[in-house]
């Protein structure tokens, strides 16, 4: 196989050649700024655009949820449930992507705070920490937040909305009388061991299934009012995804 057409190797496996040639004058310097720059913006909008996807996946998979489950009183609650799975794999999803999102808005943020923001209204001594912070971020590439952390933070942005208007829309299936086929109501609900039996799901008694989802949302609960130790973007402003 011939060098043009072998795949990409490490740098330490390539041979020394001549690198490109380095900006020699500011100009070019602040040229080559600007191309970056905008090279990191369009890739932090793609990531952006990833997120608002799945999210908007979310609400029309819990959209068309109740609508099923609620039109016709007949309808399983069970389909309520399989509604939280799928937003829940929605979830480990976008937490997924904004990681991603969250390294590039990072690079973003510090060109924004120490360079543009300079040029446009200069405080201080100027500082190159901004600069040593994005080169570190290009030669070795990490993630800046935990799994855990990205998912409170899309739980808390969009999602426990979405978890909280299925559990109701659930605790009214259940709590509601059952209608036979004739359209007579019947089955109606008058104490707590109704419920219990209208929760049931198949060979699942309704009890164990009421015990599962108050745990379920024991852990939505608990990531919907996580707040990390470090302010993050927020220590830079109130604008934050």
């Amino acid at each position: 196989m011939s060098a043009e057409l072998s795949p990409l190797t490490l740098e330490t496996e390539m041979p020394e050649r001549q690198t490109p040639p380095l900006p020699q004058t500011p100009q070019e310097t602040i040229n080559a700024i600007i191309h970056y720059y905008r090279g990191e913006i369009g890739r932090m909008a793609g990531w952006r655009d990833r997120i608002d996807r799945t999210s908007n996946w979310a609400i029309t998979v819990v959209a068309a949820m109740l609508s099923v489950s609620l039109s016709t009183p007949s309808s399983h609650h069970g389909v309520l449930l399989f509604a939280m799975l799928l937003i829940s794999l929605l979830l480990l999803i976008e937490a997924r992507r904004y990681r991603f999102f969250d390294v590039y808005r990072a690079r973003v943020r510090q060109m924004e705070r120490g360079y543009f923001a300079q040029i446009l209204c200069p405080e201080g001594t100027p500082s190159f920490r901004w600069s040593v912070s994005v080169a570190k971020s290009l030669r070795q590439p990490a993630f800046l937040m935990g799994y855990r952390e990205a998912l409170c933070r899309r739980l808390q942005r969009n999602y426990c909305w979405m978890y909280l208007i299925l559990l109701l829309a659930w605790a009214l299936k259940i709590s509601s009388p059952k209608i036979s086929s004739t359209g007579e109501p019947f089955g109606h609900v008058r104490s707590w061991a109704d419920v219990a039996e209208n929760a049931a799901l198949g060979p699942v008694p309704g009890v164990a299934v009421a015990i599962g989802v108050a745990l379920f949302y024991a852990v939505v609960l608990y990531g919907s009012l996580h707040r990390a130790t470090g302010a993050g973007e927020l220590a830079h402003g109130e604008v934050h995804v």
